[in-house]
């Protein structure tokens, strides 16, 4: 049994969000909140806040036993680009590319 969550279109870039979530996967529920609290990125903002719901999706919805839960999956994938422009040297356009994020966490019970 697991449970999910998830946040769609966060304005961040995928990499940055995908170097936090190596420190996470696969760790205790409670181990990856920690570290997820003491790491100095934007990122990890985010990604604490998807694991608090995944976590109270399990108790609440699943009622699964929250000192057993430990992170199973952890996913950041490309969302849409919002593309913008600004002037650039000799008269030219340059592009920006506003990347966004979909990250998905996914907790399991430990098996006994």
């Amino acid at each position: 049994m697991e449970a999910r969550a998830e946040h769609r279109y966060a304005r961040i870039s995928p990499r940055k969000v995908k170097i936090v979530c190596d420190l996470i996967r696969d760790k205790d529920a409670e181990l990856a909140k920690g570290i997820l609290q003491h790491t100095p990125n934007r990122g990890a903002e985010l990604l604490y806040k998807v694991l608090c719901s995944a976590c109270a999706n399990a108790e609440n919805n699943h009622e699964m036993d929250p000192s057993k839960l430990y992170v199973s999956q952890v996913m950041v994938t490309a969302g849409p680009i919002m593309k913008r422009g600004r002037a650039s040297a000799r008269g030219r356009y340059s592009r920006i590319l506003k990347r966004t994020s979909h990250i998905t966490v996914v907790v399991a019970e430990k098996e006994a």
